[in-house]
């Protein structure tokens, strides 16, 4: 009757670990696709801004140089001048743009590894927690 009864609860106490160590597996792929949706989302939306930023200098260059052939020899070369310029800031608003977006997709990186390390080491207590009430009931 007594290794009926420790057996039951030996058999208890391992299914109780199964079930929570599946419940942290599935949170940590839960944790890691949610992750990988926003830094998926994050470099999309990067692109979109660099992508209208872009367009936006593009055409102002183009009417810069629209205005220019109009009004002159001088003003062309003026205008020119601007267009490099206006080119060269639109490049430095895309590569800061980029720089944060990495920036972000950085920062949820390590949430995501940190929830993951968080869940592997309450699944590891709770197992540790199990083993030690299994040897205390056999005892």
């Amino acid at each position: 009757m007594k290794k009926v009864i420790l057996g039951s609860v030996l058999m208890l106490a391992l299914s109780i670990s199964f079930v929570s160590c599946r419940e942290a597996a599935d949170k940590a792929k839960s944790a890691t696709d949610e992750a990988g949706a926003a830094m998926e989302q994050a470099g999309e939306d990067a692109k979109e801004m660099g992508s209208d930023a872009m367009d936006k200098a593009s055409e102002a260059g183009s009417e810069a140089m629209d205005k220019a052939a109009e009004a002159g020899e001088d003003i062309k070369a003026g205008a020119e001048d601007a267009a490099s310029d206006l080119k060269s800031k639109a490049e430095a608003a895309g590569d800061d743009i980029k720089a944060k977006a990495n920036d972000a997709a950085g920062d949820m990186k390590a949430k995501a590894e940190a929830a993951g390390d968080d869940i592997k080491t309450k699944a590891n207590d709770a197992a540790d927690d199990v083993k030690a009430k299994a040897k205390a009931a056999i005892n």
